[in-house]
């Protein structure tokens, strides 16, 4: 299929504040902590999965709402500086663009997301024409998107009538609901981690919610952190390692992994390859502060793949 992009993705746009250290836990009283580092980065999961797609080689577009302001014209100079087009984002004067804090230790993390223009995306700021030019839409943040969220199935469904795969990560549900029943008929490929699998299928046994929701999308990319990943198509199952690194920062690792994924399946790559590409950009992501700074090239992410065969773990 010859088309101007790779992936169309449509969703949130908002900087990350990390604040990191062994001791990030906030105490109430006026009291006044000292952390190792805070830095503002490019957030949002939808365009950390962006810039990873793009700094794997994949040609890359964006739908998203931004404020008018300083967090606004930051996050759409970054992902322009990073290759992806951003002609069809909008900028509402009237809406602030959305702030995620993280509080990031070298094991967990907790955020706190002021949503802003988050949830404020409509349908008639979406070009559909957009659904000729691209070959596969991802969707991201889905619990996120308010106002869009009632007409994603019929978006998802018209991107499919056009020729387009499409995915969704639809990352944590504030709301506590975990409904995804209107949009699992449009979709070729999930992306859950772990928990939210089990949030999402009510099914506290692993693989009694794996097979729950493969009944119902054609693929599932699931993220394990440490552990790695699993993918399964009908049948075929595939599990895959992390790779060793020393870990700075998780943020957006599961982000990096939806790129390699995608990047696999835009090329070809057997379910097998997909997912080892997919664990080896979430593994390598981790090496520095944020989502993007680390992201691996196509090359790199290939190369520590064959480093970790070679040693035979």
């Amino acid at each position: 299929m010859n088309r101007k992009f790779d992936l169309l993705v449509i969703g949130e746009i908002n900087p990350d504040l990390i604040v990191r250290g062994r001791d990030v836990v906030p105490m109430f009283g006026q009291a006044e902590k000292l952390v190792d580092e805070a830095r503002l980065t490019i957030g949002s999961s939808s365009v950390i999965t962006a810039c990873g797609a793009a700094r794997l080689g994949l040609h890359v577009a964006f739908v998203g709402l931004v404020g008018e302001d300083e967090f606004g014209r930051f996050m759409l100079k970054a992902m322009g500086e990073r290759g992806i087009d951003i002609s069809a984002c909008v900028v509402d004067g009237t809406a602030d663009t959305g702030l995620t804090v993280i509080l990031s230790t070298p094991d967990d993390r907790a955020m706190l997301t002021y949503p802003g223009a988050i949830p404020l995306l409509r349908r008639d700021q979406i070009d559909e024409r957009l659904f000729l030019q691209a070959r596969h839409l991802h969707i991201g943040s889905y619990f996120l998107l308010d106002v869009l969220r009632p007409a994603l199935p019929d978006l998802l469904h018209k991107a499919q009538e056009q020729g387009m795969t499409t995915s969704l990560d639809g990352n944590w549900d504030p709301s506590g609901k975990w409904d995804l029943s209107a949009v699992l008929p449009h979709l070729d490929i999930l992306f859950p981690n772990r928990n939210e699998l089990q949030y999402i299928t009510g099914e506290k046994e692993f693989f009694k919610g794996v097979n729950s929701l493969v009944a119902q999308v054609p693929t599932l990319a699931i993220k394990l952190g440490s552990l790695g990943g699993l993918a399964r198509r009908g049948d075929n199952m595939a599990a895959a390692p992390a790779l060793t690194v020393e870990v700075k920062d998780t943020t957006g690792a599961g982000d990096s992994f939806n790129a390699g994924f995608l990047y696999g399946q835009l090329n070809d790559y057997t379910l097998e390859e997909s997912l080892a590409l997919a664990c080896a950009c979430g593994s390598l992501s981790t090496r520095s502060t944020g989502g993007t700074a680390a992201q691996a090239t196509l090359s790199e992410a290939q190369a520590a793949i064959r480093q970790k065969g070679e040693r035979g773990s």
